[in-house]
């Protein structure tokens, strides 16, 4: 940990007596903000104690806060550094202070996290299957039985914890109105998109990655592409999408407008997932499900 202006760093444990003494050190300071990094929920518990000790908490990407390092030519790294860049980060860009989530929302989000790692197991096991040995093959069969009565015990559990909140069940109820929108993207969005239907069409874009981004310089216009952003957001949006190409009036006219504007499919498709994502953050604002008469006039606002 370091404190501006000394960027003098210190080491904690994290563990309760650890973070019990960041707390004691940081209240009397009354710091303006207090930030970390996220680092897969190893924060957590630090973050919640200081939240619940009244100060202003962000947790940043460490992506971003390396970039930041580099740009200042600091290219060592060890935990000291790290906690001073940390530090000068958190003094030049100030990152918003948004509120943490409560202990259902970190419970809902751990199984669907772990509901993407099984999805991962299971894909590399079978692409394990086809070249393997006699002897190797009945195990991985056995693996994936396992694997998809895991992932299929967790489709419940989800499903269960979601419905019993009446918040989550009417969101839900929302998202899945839309033709596209299954129970995966809207459990994904409801844990790793909280901020869906307070932002704008804009902003709800460039923070799942779905914006196009500039490359001009000069007088050369460089081609537009989706850059960062919540990568696990991106492939169940892409799935819904492609659903919706089909089955969904107004994607479906808006994809076939595109491909017939020359556009390549690849391009055309995600245009479709920005136009569903701001469909959905549109509908979550306004508490309005898809069908007559709201579709055409949702359809109309993005």
């Amino acid at each position: 940990m370091a404190i501006l202006p000394t960027e003098e760093a210190r080491q904690y444990t994290n563990d309760a007596e650890g973070i019990a003494s960041i707390v004691d050190q940081l209240v009397p300071l009354e710091p303006r903000g207090v930030v970390l990094e996220a680092t897969g929920g190893y924060e957590t518990l630090v973050a919640s104690e200081l939240e619940l000790a009244g100060l202003p908490v962000s947790l940043v990407n460490p992506r971003q806060v390396r970039s930041f390092a580099q740009a200042k030519g600091q290219l060592a790294k060890t935990d000291a550094i790290d906690a001073q860049v940390l530090a000068l980060f958190a003094e030049a860009i100030k990152p918003p202070v948004r509120p943490l989530p409560d202990e259902r929302t970190r419970e809902l989000r751990a199984l669907v996290d772990r509901r993407l790692q099984l999805l991962e197991m299971l894909t590399s096991e079978h692409n394990r299957l086809r070249p393997a040995s006699k002897r190797v093959r009945p195990l991985l069969q056995e693996h994936i039985r396992w694997l998809k009565q895991q992932i299929e015990d967790l489709d419940k559990d989800i499903t269960g914890l979601i419905r019993s909140s009446p918040l989550w069940r009417a969101q839900e109820d929302l998202l899945r109105s839309v033709p596209g929108v299954g129970p995966v993207l809207s459990s994904i969005l409801l844990t790793h998109l909280p901020e869906l239907g307070s932002l704008n069409r804009g902003q709800v874009a460039a923070l799942v990655g779905v914006a196009p981004m500039n490359r001009d310089s000069g007088r050369y216009r460089g081609k537009r592409s989706i850059w960062g952003g919540r990568t696990a957001i991106r492939s169940p949006l892409y799935m819904a999408a492609l659903v919706a190409t089909r089955h969904n009036p107004v994607i479906k006219a808006f994809y076939q407008r595109l491909r017939a504007a020359g556009k390549p499919a690849k391009v055309a498709l995600t245009a479709c997932m920005r136009k569903l994502l701001i469909i959905l953050n549109t509908m979550i604002r306004r508490r309005r499900t898809w069908g007559p008469p709201h579709m055409q006039t949702i359809a109309l606002l993005v």
